[in-house]
């Protein structure tokens, strides 16, 4: 089942729009702290060592947003990331850190877990991965989980053995 109000919240806080539909222009602004520990490592050797990388930093990234903890979860972004939802248009990275805070604040229950077997990573040469599954969000409404799951396509680059995500596509909503 889909939900309605899971995706109109996700939406709604992801959203820079305007009335009119209008992105917000807003410049893109840094990271508030430094990427999280967990987010640095070499390049892996392997395509196996790099799928299981993307699978921890899936995981730590989304620790964050189920812990709701806004700052932590935006130390997985790049300062100039490009955030691209079906139902909200594009995003920038203090639009995508607003909407996140938004969320939160309007769907305090909120968790995200990645559906079993969806993963798939590839790999970007010269630049890091691209990290392609599908993903299930859920909250309580009128006392009962609702849920619904949405795919998304992640592209990290790799600097200086830090992994940031640039480029977010997030669909099927």
């Amino acid at each position: 089942m889909r939900s309605t109000l899971a995706t109109l919240l996700l939406l709604s806080a992801l959203s820079g729009t305007t009335a009119r539909g209008q992105s917000t222009p807003r410049k893109a602004a840094p990271a508030n702290s430094p990427p999280p520990a967990a987010a640095s490592a070499p390049k892996p050797a392997t395509k196996d060592e790099l799928h299981q990388l993307v699978a921890r930093l899936d995981a730590e990234m989304f620790a964050a947003f189920n812990a709701h903890d806004v700052n932590k979860l935006m130390a997985y972004f790049a300062p100039n990331v490009e955030f691209y939802h079906d139902k909200g248009g594009l995003s920038n990275f203090t639009q995508t850190k607003e909407g996140f805070a938004r969320l939160f604040a309007q769907s305090p229950d909120i968790t995200r877990t990645l559906v079993p077997g969806t993963l798939e990573v590839y790999p970007v040469k010269e630049y890091g991965a691209m990290h392609i599954a599908t993903q299930r969000f859920c909250h309580v409404e009128n006392g009962r989980d609702d849920c619904g799951n949405s795919k998304f396509v992640m592209v990290w680059q790799q600097q200086a053995g830090t992994w940031r995500i640039t480029r977010v596509v997030s669909y099927d909503h």
